[in-house]
């Protein structure tokens, strides 16, 4: 029979940190530290396949799932000599969710859970404080209501605000017993004026409300966006942790705080983290009172008023850096710990592997290794290659002009410049139409995730380190200023005010999130310099992987940002965008407007100079490294102008009437171009557009080889091919071109002819083409596009419905889809090699960036992927980790 719940505690655990995909990450976590002996509040974990259970079955639960849940109680019981329900020793718990991926405040929380009115005065006469039962109490409904009845939290706050006006204060600390006992009144009556329903007062009740409320928000909007975001399959489901609770707000020998066992923004070796003094977590991370640091010297560093807790709270900072060594040895990995000290006692409540910018992370990995924690292939695997964006753009010019406004907190590095909106959803909508924002919020909260994506930097008023807006922006590679004391707005006017500067919406602000300061206006900015541990560490992958990495670029900038960037050639450059520029593609217009060969070779003469020049700026980048040209590509009606004038001056370049330019344009307009009259097909209707991009390319090889000495190696790439008949016609033009130049030039050219693999047919059918072709490169941009009838331009307005229902979790633009357009690439390799053992293979669509995606093409045998040039470090990093996985 299935076990639905695991306990945990001093007495004994169920689970381990190896059962993560059953208990959750925080689940598994919390029965590991159980098991090594940390003082863990006792609890139980109901697993990931209740949930399952629970959305399969219309949200109800396993049947021996309620015995189950009384018996693991009871064991809570045993240990903590509390009764849950027991108005004179009552046990209260807290209700958390946990994944098995890291989702920080996307689901639902309900603290101090099992109070009501009778419990509430248990617990006040048993502690011998009233202010702390009922202080305890009123957070409870708060949570309770919002999570489980729906009630807008803004209504408590509002409350809470009012109360505290009158009496003239401004933390909630100050309030007394009396008002706090006053206050749970007043919830109570939000409660059933909003809800229509009395608060319950049963703690079994409250106890199924509140796990069936953390089941429920496994699919609530900001979990599915977060699942989206981060690749996260809804499949895998949440498990709930029932805990337990210790108290931080029981009076000044009792704190709550957040922690990370090296810093999470540079990577430094030293103790990080803020706690505050009576308080629960909650304050913490929500922003609610903005929090002290946890060590002397990042209290000197801030030259912030009030203790920090090594100062405060000596004998329980020590205990808790004892812990953090403890922890990191044990994991391996720099860990983010949430802590409870109650009177004076500490409790670990979580550890978990931490979020940290990309800086951090590299750094962390290669001393780690340094340090003999882990091996260099550990340390090449604990980065993520996407986050590696982070390093690569600008950051602000020190040197600019600056009007300083104000200074907050440096919760997440880089900078960033934009338009000031208040809104999460504005955020949203601005950047959709291209615009960089600034999303300036009071605090963030899980309900502004969207924004948060949107948003170019965050900046919020309140908060600390370790807040929502924090450890989200981080995990983003956001910046983002937090605890902006001089900030205050108004969302219903749009005025923003920092100390004597009033500002509204759409004005531009800039924020550097690596030393927490706002500017007025857009400040300039430079390059990056990437560090030595990120030197080390691309070393390092660059020994282990065996896929080579190419760009795809077709500018000389681009060209050599990828250069710099590690890129060993070309992967795809698309001729089609040189015919753009203005100086020419008025000769275009001119070869698609000529009525015979005569005409259009007339007009591609012009066309040559130009195109030769083009590919002498890339070779000359490139020279002695492999360049893959593709031949034109899109249908010749995508060159022509739109207007009546200017299909007049392409009428009058050409020699012809507007009339017959008119009929022209009709011609060869298409209800289909994706499927029309393009790539190969065009090449086998005008071969002559064929052999003057050969002589161009062929030309220019010769050109750069006479002067550097060395020359580029052109692989030229027929596209669109489903045949190797068209890839034959293609060939009879490109040979005979070449033995031309060389006749000419006296100059031997080394060069292969391929294609691009972009068709259903032609992966199955790829034995055939081998036959013609010698390098094949899978386009898998148009593969994904025909193999599942899916246009990438129009799928946006429905591919997320897609990911919400399951059906493509993962964006197959952004990942492979491994079953239907892998299977292509697959049978592709297999057959191609079949028919041609030395044939090269690589890919060159987006894919060719995407770790994922990376990873199935090393399984596959692919030689190397090409990718954007900023996504070149990522795709070295990428391929490195999926040899050292695929080799064990």
């Amino acid at each position: 029979m299935a076990q639905w719940v695991y306990s945990f505690g001093a007495n004994g655990t169920d689970g381990d940190s190896s059962m993560r995909n059953l208990l959750g990450g925080k689940g598994s976590n919390l029965a590991e530290m159980s098991g090594i002996g940390l003082p863990v509040p006792p609890g139980f974990t109901i697993t990931t396949e209740v949930c399952t259970h629970f959305y399969d079955n219309d949200h109800t639960y396993p049947e021996s799932l309620q015995k189950d849940v009384t018996a693991a109680i009871a064991l809570v019981e045993s240990e903590t000599g509390t009764i849950f329900a027991d108005p004179d020793n009552p046990l209260l718990v807290s209700v958390r969710s946990g994944a098995r991926a890291s989702m920080p405040g996307m689901m639902d929380t309900v603290l101090n859970l099992g109070l009501n009115d009778d419990t509430a005065a248990g617990l006040a006469a048993r502690a011998d404080d009233i202010r702390f039962a009922y202080d305890s109490y009123r957070r409870f409904i708060q949570m309770y209501a919002d999570v489980v009845m729906d009630v807008d939290h803004g209504l408590f706050e509002d409350a809470l605000e009012d109360m505290k006006r009158a009496r003239g204060i401004f933390d909630d600390t100050k309030l007394t017993g009396a008002d706090l006992q006053e206050l749970v009144e007043l919830y109570k009556t939000i409660v059933e004026e909003e809800a229509g329903a009395v608060f319950p007062q049963d703690p079994w009740e409250q106890l199924w409300g509140a796990v069936g409320a953390v089941f429920t928000s496994w699919m609530n909007t900001r979990a599915k966006t977060y699942r989206r975001l981060n690749n996260i399959p809804a499949a895998w489901g949440t498990a709930v942790n029932v805990q337990a609770m210790v108290f931080g707000n029981m009076g000044d020998d009792c704190a709550t705080g957040v922690a990370f066992t090296r810093d999470p923004s540079t990577g430094e070796n030293s103790f990080y983290g803020e706690f505050l003094i009576n308080a629960q977590g909650e304050d913490v991370v929500a922003g609610i009172r903005t929090p002290l640091p946890l060590t002397a010297e990042a209290r000197r560093k801030g030259g912030g008023d009030g203790l920090s807790m090594q100062e405060a709270m000596p004998e329980v900072f020590n205990q808790l850096d004892a812990v953090r060594a403890r922890l990191e040895a044990h994991y391996c990995d720099m860990q983010d710990l949430e802590f409870t000290v109650q009177q004076g006692r500490l409790y670990m409540l979580q550890t978990r592997s931490g979020k940290r910018t990309a800086e951090a992370a590299i750094r962390m990995a290669v001393e780690m290794a340094d340090e003999g924690l882990i091996s260099k292939d550990e340390a090449i695997c604990r980065v993520d290659p996407l986050a590696l964006d982070q390093l690569l753009h600008p950051t602000l010019d020190p040197d600019a002009q600056k009007t300083l406004l104000t200074r907050g907190l440096p919760a997440s590095p880089g900078a960033a410049c934009g338009q000031i909106v208040l809104t999460a959803d504005k955020a949203e909508e601005m950047a959709s139409h291209g615009h960089q924002v600034i999303l300036v919020r009071l605090e963030t909260s899980p309900e502004d995730i969207h924004g948060m994506h949107a948003a170019a930097g965050i900046l919020t008023a309140r908060g600390g380190m370790t807040s929502h807006a924090a450890v989200v922006a981080r995990g983003m590679g956001r910046p983002c200023v937090s605890g902006s004391g001089d900030l205050s707005f108004d969302e219903v006017s749009g005025k923003i005010f920092i100390l004597g500067t009033e500002l509204s919406e759409g004005d531009i602000l800039t924020i550097d999130g690596s030393n927490g300061n706002v500017y007025l206006g857009e400040v300039a900015t430079i390059q990056p310099r990437m560090s030595d541990a990120f030197a080390t560490l691309m070393s390092w992958a660059d020994q282990a992987r065996r896929m080579r990495v190419r760009t795809n670029a077709e500018t000389p900038a681009d060209a050599r940002v990828a250069v710099d960037f590690g890129a060993e050639g070309i992967g795809l450059c698309r001729t089609e965008h040189m015919f753009f520029d203005s100086d020419r593609i008025i000769a275009m217009r001119e070869m698609i407007m000529a009525a015979d060969t005569v005409g259009r070779e007339t007009a591609l003469a012009k066309l040559l100079p130009m195109q030769r020049q083009d590919f002498e700026s890339l070779f000359e980048i490139m020279a002695g490294l492999p360049v893959t040209i593709r031949l034109l590509d899109p249908p010749l009606h995508e060159f022509l102008p739109h207007s009546q004038d200017e299909l007049a001056e392409v009428a009058k370049v050409s020699g012809i009437t507007l009339e017959t330019a008119r009929q022209r344009a009709i011609k060869l307009a298409e209800s289909n171009p994706m499927l029309g009259h393009r790539g190969c097909r065009l090449a086998v209707t005008y071969p002559e557009i064929c052999r003057m991009q050969a002589r161009a390319i062929f030309e220019a090889v010769c050109a750069i080889a006479k002067k550097l000495g060395t020359a580029p190696i052109p692989e030229i790439m027929v596209p669109l091919a489903a045949t190797a008949r068209e890839i034959a016609l293609c060939k009879v033009e490109i040979i005979a071109t070449a033995d031309a130049v060389m006749a000419e030039t006296g100059q031997k050219i080394d060069y292969l002819i391929g294609t691009m693999v972009e068709l259903p047919r032609a992966a199955i059918c790829a034995g055939e083409l081998a036959d013609e072709a010698e390098f094949f490169s899978f386009g898998t941009n148009d593969l994904t596009q025909t193999a599942l009838g899916i246009s990438r331009d129009d799928a946006g307005a429905f591919l997320h419905h897609y990911a919400d229902a399951d059906i493509y979790p993962i964006d197959p633009f952004v990942s492979i889809d491994r079953d239907g357009v892998g299977a292509l690439v697959r049978l592709g390799v297999e057959n191609g090699k079949a028919a041609r053992p030395d044939i090269k293979l690589g890919i060159c669509g987006e894919h060719g960036g995407d770790p994922d995606s990376i990873s199935f093409f090393e399984e596959v045998g692919l030689d190397y992927v090409s990718c954007s040039p900023f996504r070149v470090p990522a795709a070295r990093l990428a391929a490195a980790q999926a040899h050292i996985r695929q080799k064990g």
